[in-house]
């Protein structure tokens, strides 16, 4: 008897026409409303632009912070955060688009954040392998503020949402951000 694999697991984000900052993810039978960056949905990503990418891009990893709850249940990777823990978004460094230990020298994302937006946050695989350089760096899966006000490219949710979806998701999902 041949197995064939299930295709991957797929979080569809889509722009509200009335707001290009605002959207929705749709994981399944389940719908969500989600914030964007804040130039909208963009084709093509650029360093500093503020705008989410469109394409489709695997979750890789989880990060959460152990003091504010419970780690996620999830099927992915997970590592805790800690107040060292920083993003390179320097597009002349080597490490450009990568996970780092603060202090660093070079221009940085720290990932131990005072509001709530890191407290479980999905590296998507956006402009990872290779990272070439300026075409975008910690373009994260994260939770949004409480009037879902715009990211700087991310796409966030509430905290309870990620929670959901992170249960459902299994290694290989995918999320597609379509213009």
């Amino acid at each position: 008897m041949t197995h064939f694999q299930k295709p991957a697991d797929i979080l569809e984000v889509r722009a509200l026409t009335r707001d290009k900052t605002k959207g929705i993810l749709r994981f399944g039978q389940i719908t969500v409303p989600c914030a964007l960056g804040r130039s909208g949905i963009l084709a093509r990503k650029k360093e500093g632009d503020g705008g989410t990418p469109s394409g489709r891009f695997e979750l890789l990893h989880v990060y959460y912070r152990p003091d504010k709850g419970l780690p996620p249940a999830t099927n992915l990777p997970l590592e805790p955060l800690t107040p060292m823990s920083g993003w390179c978004d320097d597009p002349r460094h080597r490490l450009y688009n990568r996970p780092v230990r603060l202090p660093f020298a070079s221009s940085h994302e720290k990932m131990w954040r005072e509001d709530r937006l890191y407290d479980i946050v999905v590296v998507l695989d956006c402009n990872m392998y290779p990272a070439v350089k300026g075409r975008g760096s910690a373009i994260f899966f994260h939770i949004a503020r409480e009037d879902y006000r715009p990211t700087e490219g991310c796409v966030a949710v509430a905290p309870e949402h990620m929670r959901l979806l992170l249960a459902g998701t299994r290694a290989g999902a995918v999320m597609q951000i379509r213009l």
